[in-house]
């Protein structure tokens, strides 16, 4: 058990140096299995002669560390020799660097490393190896680390011995926990499509794809010379590196060559970008010289989509890429900048989407135990998780991931043991909201409206949002009191599923959706609207849908909505018959749409729908991703409603699955395939001429809906042709 082993960390202050721990090994036979466990406060690398273990990038992984600290356990048989040496190399991460200096009890822990290396031999005898004071200390060659800021390392830097390794008492074995999450790793390796100078002077190399990862570089050079790269996502109005967006994130590179032909890729820290600054450069520039290299969390890829308008396939892409580009280790809400923290609020409006992309249940699993390691003991939840900014609210719709996610994983991928893992904290969580009210049977808060950080986060980046303001109009009360009744359906789903007496939620959803009905008696937003009706809370369906469809038709077909209200849109109307709205609203390219970023030049979706204006200027570099998943969650309405595909909740995890495709002309064809645990699902349309042709697989009994007939069929591959009226 790798809890026999002591945390160790350097003798002395190395200040930013990262540290090396080693220990001599001699084998003493045969070695039938040998297995290496190791965890580290910040990040680390482990090699074995010389060898690196694993290809796990940035491990331990981010967790809640307060409570939760992964290690890993790696197969090394294949590595051992006679004579062996075990290195382990420790960076800061998200447990020591700038990210978590907010927390001084996470921030201020010692950086340390816990290992235990158990070596089983042929002859049936057992050795393990563990970390102690034993284990000698000397620096490395990366002078510098951080996941904000970048990484210094010096090629030709001296290697010195600093001693034995001190063991660190003041640090608890209790919190280990056998990795959860699926590992981060490299992925996609891109070349540069050019290298070009600014206006301004300025060499830049164009990945032409926003990433999240690091540049590999191969240079040969003279000892002490030097390569500094800075990172960007965006070109400013005149065409020169730009950075504002960045905040205090320095994302900057540096490299101190060696004598003669070398290669290097940073160790502990990523940057989000698609340019790449060449402040400092020995010699000539070649293209070939520079690879750029994502990396994100290591999960099976599930769903495909192509339609017959290449600017949706490209938003498709985009969207695609900003969740692999912030699913590194936890769900961030931007890879670049002085943040990518794990908002709860952008996790959870995009779940579903991310999980008809890939499996994402191992990724989500881990993280929500991180959510329920944070939960208060009032059943509030912070706004990001793990809670490295110490934030002490807890807003509607953010908190909401706490029912909203286990629910979508559960239909997506069937496994009870999440509700049963996280349904005491969904409950709790709705207890919270009905103590913390101001009504009975609503979720209300005073108004404090002249405050910009009130309780709530309302509608964020909503179009209706008053000059200067990040927050639409919906009031407060509409939004938290709508999601109060959602996150209550959703918790009585969940006890049901788990045999739970819901008698006393199910009084209280009704309750909730009683005095919503009585107390909002007129909507005036769009979101309003949305949230009406997409969480069932109008009894005046056909007249809400029609008022919200006149908005946007009065607003030019376009939307007003922000991350509350954008993910649920195009449900709204077409589940209540407007889904040519839907399509219309789908396939605008004036601003404010999603097609409009595309036109724009966009690889990843943006935080704010004008991120760049048609002027070329750039939107406040305050708040301003350019990879911001949020409103790519527009996905999955394109797989669950143009496709059609969509899981029973009473047989969910796609063991039953209904298809029912709503085609639009516009889009000219839509081919979809997803793969579950049972067998891949396809949805195929195409327009020819006056008739719609269909044709359906499923490897699972299936309802499949096409224009409003329903008919229940067994496996297999289905055709329909209908023809087009009026």
């Amino acid at each position: 058990m790798i809890t026999d082993a002591k945390w160790i960390c350097a003798p002395a202050d190395l200040g930013e140096v990262c540290p090396v721990f080693s220990k001599e090994i001699r084998t003493k036979g045969p070695v039938k299995k040998a297995v290496l466990l190791v965890s580290a406060t910040g990040v680390y690398e482990a090699k074995i002669n010389d060898t690196r273990v694993g290809n796990f990038i940035l491990a331990p992984g981010c967790t809640s560390y307060r409570t939760r600290l992964q290690y890993q356990r790696y197969d090394v048989t294949a590595m051992l020799a006679k004579e062996n040496r075990l290195c382990i190399c420790l960076g800061k991460g998200w447990y020591r660097g700038r990210i978590s200096e907010n927390d001084k009890r996470i921030h201020e822990t010692p950086g340390a490393v816990i290992a235990e290396l158990v070596i089983e031999y042929e002859d049936g005898s057992v050795c393990s190896v563990i970390t102690d004071a034993s284990w000698s200390v000397c620096t490395s060659r990366i002078l510098f680390s951080d996941l904000y800021d970048g990484e210094t390392y010096n090629a030709s830097a001296p290697i010195k011995e600093i001693g034995f390794a001190a063991v660190c008492s003041s640090i608890s074995v209790d919190t280990l926990i056998l990795q959860e999450g699926e590992i981060v790793t490299e992925h996609e390796r891109l070349k540069p499509v050019r290298i070009f100078t600014t206006p301004r002077g300025e060499q830049v190399i164009d990945f032409g794809q926003n990433i999240a990862g690091y540049v590999a570089l191969t240079v040969t050079a003279k000892e002490g010379e030097r390569i500094v790269l800075s990172h960007a996502e965006v070109l400013d109005a005149e065409g020169n590196f730009y950075t504002q967006n960045y905040r205090s994130a320095k994302s900057k590179l540096t490299y101190i060559c060696r004598e003669g032909h070398q290669t290097y890729h940073p160790f502990f820290t990523y940057f989000g970008f698609q340019y790449v600054r060449i402040d400092e450069y020995p010699g000539d520039i070649h293209a070939a010289d520079f690879t750029a290299v994502a990396i994100y969390s290591d999960m099976k890829r599930t769903g495909y989509l192509e339609t017959g308008d290449q600017k949706i396939n490209k938003l498709y892409q985009n969207t695609l890429w900003s969740l692999l580009d912030n699913f590194i280790d936890i769900p961030t809400d931007c890879p670049q900048r002085d943040e990518r923290m794990g908002w709860l609020g952008d996790a959870q409006v995009f779940a579903k989407t991310a999980s008809y992309y890939y499996d994402t249940k191992r990724f989500f699993a881990k993280w929500l135990s991180d959510l329920r390691a944070e939960q208060r003991e009032d059943g509030s939840v912070p706004d990001t998780v793990p809670n490295f900014w110490l934030l002490t609210r807890s807003s509607t719709a953010w908190g909401d991931a706490m029912t909203i996610i286990p629910w979508q994983l559960y239909l997506m991928f069937g496994d009870r043991e999440i509700l049963e893992s996280n349904y005491e904290a969904m409950k709790r969580w709705v207890d919270f909201m009905t103590r913390d009210s101001l009504d009975e049977y609503l979720w209300t808060c005073a108004d404090d409206s002249d405050l910009m950080w009130r309780k709530h986060y309302g509608d964020w980046l909503a179009l209706d949002a008053p000059e200067g303001s990040y927050r639409g109009v919906t009031p407060d009360n509409f939004i938290a009191s709508a999601f109060y009744a959602y996150s209550t359906e959703l918790l009585i789903k969940a006890g049901h599923v788990l045999g739970k007496d819901m008698v006393e939620y199910e009084a209280l959803y009704r309750n909730i959706v009683s005095t919503f009905q009585k107390t909002f008696t007129e909507y005036t937003t769009q979101t309003e609207c949305v949230l009406a009706l997409y969480f069932h809370l109008t009894d005046h369906v056909a007249e809400t849908a029609k008022l919200l469809h006149d908005m946007i038709v009065q607003n030019g077909c376009k939307l007003k909505t922000g991350f509350v209200g954008t993910p649920y849109l195009l449900y709204a109307l077409s589940e209540n018959g407007y889904a040519k709205t839907a399509y219309s609203l789908l396939m605008q390219e004036d601003y404010p749409s999603w097609l409009y970023e595309v036109n724009h030049g966009a690889t990843t979706i943006w935080e704010h729908w004008d991120g760049i204006r048609d002027d070329g200027s750039l939107w406040s570099a305050d708040m301003n991703s350019y990879n911001h998943y949020a409103y790519g969650a527009v996905v999955d309405w394109l797989y669950s409603v143009a496709a059609g595909i969509r899981p029973n909740e009473e047989r969910p995890g796609f063991q039953e699955v209904t298809i029912a495709p709503v085609p639009d002309r516009r889009l000219g064809y839509m081919r979809v395939s997803l793969d579950t645990a049972y067998g891949t699902v396809t949805s195929f349309w195409q327009y020819e001429g006056d008739k719609v042709c269909y044709e359906i697989t499923t490897p699972v009994k299936a309802t499949i809906v096409i224009d409003g007939k329903k008919c229940d069929v067994e496996r297999g591959t289905y055709r329909f042709l209908t023809k087009l009226f009026g």
